[in-house]
């Protein structure tokens, strides 16, 4: 549960810090937030990785969660476009973050394919 926590709250962060980061543009001030954004949500990643997540699920959820948000509270904030494409593009970055999320617990229970699977052609042998 609590890699959950660490992962949300790096999320956030990373999030914080790109749209402080688009802030900055206009006011530079914004770059104190980009920098301590992205170092905290370097941290926290590093605390869901130590508490056992695998590293492709952690950054698979913290890389899509962090697109969509930015590009979401971008469009909000900033009005950056925000078209069907990208709800689209939205739609399967996350299809594609589930199936590495199920993949990795089939991998937790065993039920992988075999890795050494060589197909020789015929009358090779």
């Amino acid at each position: 549960m609590k890699q959950w926590l660490y992962l949300a709250g790096a999320i956030g962060l990373e999030v914080s810090g790109t749209l402080a980061l688009r802030a900055a543009n206009d006011h530079p001030a914004w770059i104190a937030l980009v920098v301590v954004g992205y170092t905290l949500s370097f941290a926290l990643i590093s605390l869901v990785l130590r508490e056992g997540m695998p590293i492709g699920v952690a950054y698979g959820i913290w890389a899509a969660s962090g697109v969509t948000l930015t590009a979401l509270l971008a469009a909000l904030l900033f009005g950056d476009a925000l078209t069907w494409v990208m709800g689209l593009g939205f739609a399967v970055i996350v299809a594609g973050v589930l199936l590495v999320e199920l993949g990795s617990h089939q991998a937790e229970s065993g039920h992988t394919a075999p890795h050494d699977v060589h197909h020789e052609p015929e009358g090779a042998r």
